[in-house]
């Protein structure tokens, strides 16, 4: 009798909890759908810049490769928007971290160390890597015969780490470099013997004409990954699988993927960047963009350095004890301070500790050469106020004029005088300084050479053609400075 009860309450209590789950399902259901539906408008999704087939400006200056496609496809399924910036590798991952972008897609390995700091998609590419050689060098035929030389690999890559890992065993050295094509000019002029990138940026690299090859068997290495910094945007990690899924079963990914990794040279349309009047006519467009940021920096930068350093300049002069400690301190900090890690500090740092202060690269990069040259005009308006002789200010002093009226009337005038080429040579040096705000993503005049340079390998020309402009627009500066200082005299 007791057996017949029990095994009565069991089969009711199947029944109960079947029934309470199929009540759950749809909200379960919806749940589900919630998560896979976009929380924002629009989101910013950092790439590399020069990590061909993956991500590259084509003949047209225009961005492709199989994550922009995939992420393109994507969006269009759920849609939403995407601000899709490529600042270069180390950058997006860096923005990513710093909560400057929502998510990165730039052939990002999945590792248990990025795991601690990213959320991953599914993998949506298997990759290896691979150590290349000139296609001259007959030296080279295995890993040990690498002892003694110099190998180059592209920083944060999982390569970086086979290399780090295996450099006591082999006996090579290593050089680091931040893009791909550098790293590809390296090997190109000899200052590096070999190189190791993943095999498919590699063997697309050779497709296209890079006189290299590959001795060595590919290394499998793991997958590439969709991310977002850890604990943050569940919905897009939710949207690419989902998204990933469908584009598989469609046969659109691999559509996608043939379309870049066919091994054909891509076709240049219109003209040959192999002259200089090819790669002009083609990109005067993406010069003069750089060229036209790079000289918007140094002007706003500069100016609000001028108000900023002149300010300090007075100060450190002034009668007031405490007006000339703040001033040295100011100086002593900023002059102290390398200007990339300044700007490090501003763009990466300063939002983590007061996330109301994220700014954009652009911004920040501003900001940080502002700062750098307000120390050193600082100083230049303390020499020219110095080198006017002390009796005037004494002398204005003793017939009753203040120290402010004094200063303006008749200290700074002369002054002035003396600081004009000091000024205009700081602005050339700011100017020159934008070349190191580029490691924040803005793409001024060199790193769009470089951009540039990754799809057409035409270094050469492509530097010298950068040089040239650097020159014409310092050469003015120059013929002004010089001209400013006549008329004053």
């Amino acid at each position: 009798m007791k057996e017949k009860i029990r095994k009565k309450c069991t089969l009711l209590t199947g029944f109960i909890g079947l029934f309470i789950t199929l009540l759950m399902l749809p909200n379960a259901v919806k749940a589900q759908d919630v998560a896979i539906k976009p929380q924002k408008d629009v989101y910013t999704i950092a790439f590399d810049s020069t990590y061909a087939p993956f991500e590259f400006q084509d003949v047209n200056g225009e961005y492709v490769g199989i994550d922009v496609d995939l992420i393109d496809a994507i969006t269009n399924m759920y849609g939403f928007k995407v601000n899709k910036i490529f600042p270069g590798f180390q950058a997006a991952v860096d923005q990513t971290l710093a909560g400057q972008a929502d998510g990165i897609m730039a052939g990002m390995s999945i590792t248990d160390e990025r795991k601690k700091v990213f959320d991953f998609a599914d993998p949506y590419f298997e990759t290896g890597i691979q150590m290349a050689v000139r296609a001259d060098n007959v030296s080279i035929q295995k890993l040990e015969d690498l002892k003694g030389l110099r190998v180059g690999v592209k920083n944060g890559t999982i390569a970086q780490q086979w290399i780090t890992d295996n450099q006591e065993k082999y006996g090579y050295t290593v050089k680091t470099f931040d893009d791909g094509s550098a790293m590809y000019d390296a090997l190109e002029i000899k200052d590096i013997q070999a190189f190791m990138d993943a095999s498919e940026v590699l063997n697309y690299a050779i497709a296209q004409g890079r006189d290299f090859k590959t001795p060595f068997d590919n290394i499998p290495v793991g997958s590439y990954g969709f991310a977002v910094k850890k604990g943050t945007h569940p919905e897009l990690i939710a949207m690419f699988n989902s998204g990933l899924k469908k584009l598989k079963a469609s046969g659109e990914y691999d559509r996608i993927v043939a379309k870049y990794m066919g091994g054909k040279k891509e076709v240049k349309k219109g003209v040959d960047e192999s002259t200089f009047s090819g790669l002009i006519t083609n990109n005067w467009k993406q010069l003069f963009d750089g060229l036209w940021k790079t000289i918007l920096m140094a002007l706003i930068s500069f100016s609000l350095a001028m108000v900023l350093g002149t300010l300090i300049g007075l100060l450190s002069v002034a009668p007031s004890k405490a007006a000339r400690i703040f001033s040295t301190v100011y100086v002593d900090i900023i002059r102290g301070l390398p200007l990339m890690v300044l700007a490090f500090f501003l763009f990466y740092a300063l939002p983590q500790a007061f996330p109301l202060l994220k700014m954009s690269d652009l911004v920040a990069g501003v900001l940080a050469l502002t700062l750098n040259a307000s120390a050193y005009i600082a100083e230049i308006v303390r020499g020219g106020i110095s080198a006017v002789p002390k009796g005037q200010m004494e002398a204005s002093r003793s017939l009753g004029l203040s120290y402010s009226h004094t200063m303006q009337k008749i200290i700074l005038p002369q002054a002035i005088k003396i600081m004009i080429p000091s000024f205009v040579n700081q602005f050339v040096i700011s100017l020159k300084d934008t070349t190191i705000i580029s490691v924040l993503g803005v793409i001024e005049l060199l790193q769009t050479g470089k951009i540039i340079v990754a799809r057409n390998f035409q270094s050469f020309k492509v530097y010298l053609i950068i040089g040239i402009m650097y020159l014409i627009v310092i050469t003015a500066l120059t013929k002004l400075s010089k001209v400013l200082e006549k008329k004053v005299a």
